[in-house]
């Protein structure tokens, strides 16, 4: 609950006495039953910035009672109480599934709206819009600074290695911010938790799983490019170095498999497997061979291939394909190859509601890594640039 302040403005207690002496003389003299009751404005403002008002009725009486018997410590102690009691607003240091739901209720239905709507329209954007997500998060947690443009302060993360010329999507959260913000009636959605809901909303409707999405983060007022480059794991890492790249940001073994899983939709460019295709061994001759036909020894290095034949829906054929030194990334057969995380692999192929169900507690997980809450960062305006 937000802790609150108060001012209070109020009568004087011999203004009230006086108040509360008339009002009985004119009961007596016309035998009037009706209470007067003395207004008090309140005015406060919680801890997020908003300002609150309340209006407390108590009939003079009642007021010069306590005055009198108990002090005026008494009702101040009686109206810090009622404050305590008011809801809280969208402002707290914890992340919440609720936290808009006083604030803004209408914000995740116009969130899920404006996703469906170009998922449906080109089904890849829902891989871009689950990616985009993951990349935020591990660039210093999940803070919506992979969406910031460069500014003579900083260089934006969208030119860095892994992100430059490979995330999409960025209109799309441009237009759910306009849309959020308009039934909201103003910016209280950050960008940061748009990224979140959207990830979300796009698995589901490729066919995956569904969950609560932790939401409260606040954005971030700067971008790290260099960080980006070092942080966000890469298509050629080895298992060891994928289980370390995980491990720094608190998450382990399970959750870079489930998590891993996500690239059973979406497609990748051809410099990214071109190695993989050309050189390794641990990979099926003839897929090898398939993919040599879209992705060249030289040239064509944005030639897309799909990550699994199902790339447009949420499924397990990623970790089949695993099984069958299929996989199109070396990072993925990693995965598979004689390493501790073989057995998750197998499990995941064969348990659909294993796969899902671990994957939807590692995006809560990986939706924790160091958000940005209460009055760190802020909420802007417009998600592309600092307010």
């Amino acid at each position: 609950m937000a802790m609150t302040f108060a001012v209070l403005t109020i009568l004087s207690f011999s203004e009230v006495s006086n108040l509360a002496a008339m009002h009985d003389l004119n009961n007596k003299q016309h035998g009037s039953t009706i209470s007067l009751l003395l207004s008090i404005n309140i005015h406060f403002k919680s801890i997020n910035g908003h300002r609150k008002h309340l209006l407390l009725k108590i009939s003079p009486q009642d007021w010069r009672k306590n005055m009198v018997s108990l002090g005026i410590f008494t009702l101040i102690s009686t109206l810090f109480l009622v404050l305590a009691a008011v809801p809280p607003t969208a402002s707290s240091s914890k992340l919440s599934p609720n936290y808009y739901d006083h604030a803004c209720p209408k914000a995740l239905p116009a969130i899920k709206r404006v996703v469906e709507a170009a998922v449906n329209k080109e089904r890849r954007m829902g891989a871009s819009l689950l990616r985009l997500h993951f990349h935020d998060c591990f660039v210093h947690g999940c803070d919506a600074s992979i969406l910031l443009d460069s500014t003579s302060a900083f260089d934006s993360e969208k030119k860095a290695g892994p992100n430059k010329n490979s995330t999409r999507g960025f209109e799309v959260i441009d237009q759910i911010k306009l849309e959020v913000d308009k039934v909201c009636g103003r910016p209280v959605v950050s960008c940061a938790d748009i990224l979140a809901v959207a990830a979300r909303d796009s698995v589901v409707l490729l066919g995956g799983p569904t969950w609560a999405v932790q939401l409260g983060r606040r954005d971030s007022t700067t971008a790290r490019k260099t960080t980006a480059n070092k942080d966000i794991p890469t298509p050629f890492m080895n298992l060891t170095d994928l289980i370390n790249n995980f491990k720094k940001h608190g998450l382990d073994e399970r959750d870079l498999v489930a998590l891993s899983g996500a690239h059973t939709i979406g497609s990748a460019q051809c410099f990214t497997f071109r190695d993989r295709i050309y050189s390794e061994t641990n990979i099926d001759p003839k897929f090898a061979g398939e993919r040599r036909l879209t992705c060249p020894r030289t040239g064509g290095n944005s030639n897309l291939a799909a990550l699994d034949p199902t790339h447009a829906n949420f499924d397990v054929k990623y970790f089949n394909k695993l099984l069958k030194k299929r996989g199109l990334l070396h990072s993925d057969q990693e995965l598979f190859n004689g390493g501790s995380t073989d057995s998750l692999v197998e499990a995941y192929s064969s348990d659909a509601k294993a796969f899902w169900a671990d994957f939807a507690k590692s995006m809560v997980k990986m939706g924790n890594i160091n958000p940005l809450t209460g009055k760190k960062g802020q909420v802007r305006l417009n998600c592309r640039k600092v307010n």
